[in-house]
């Protein structure tokens, strides 16, 4: 069916897409199409560990934190919205 890919057809389609991307968009869209071809390996083989999907950065370091010494300021009531201005008087119909 398909002979396979070369080097060449590589390169060329490489080449294309940053002439149609240029090169600040380019990492972006090659990042996307990962992430979309890592979804679909995991929907297709059933994998549910996705461990490798999240972030290194988002994870949070779990040791606490001392409480702060300093005071915390009372927080001030929420504002109380006027009332509504009566409307003006309707005449009854004659």
């Amino acid at each position: 069916m398909f002979g396979g890919i070369g080097p060449m057809e590589v390169v060329l389609v490489l080449a294309i897409a940053l002439i149609v991307l240029g090169p600040k968009k380019l990492p972006e869209a090659a990042r996307s199409v990962g992430k979309g071809l890592r979804e679909f390996r995991d929907s297709v083989g059933g994998i549910g560990d996705h461990e490798d999907d999240e972030d290194p950065r988002d994870h949070h370091d779990p040791t606490p934190v001392a409480a702060s010494t300093a005071p915390v300021p009372a927080a001030s009531p929420a504002p109380v919205p006027a009332p509504p201005a009566d409307p003006e008087p309707t005449q009854p119909p004659r």
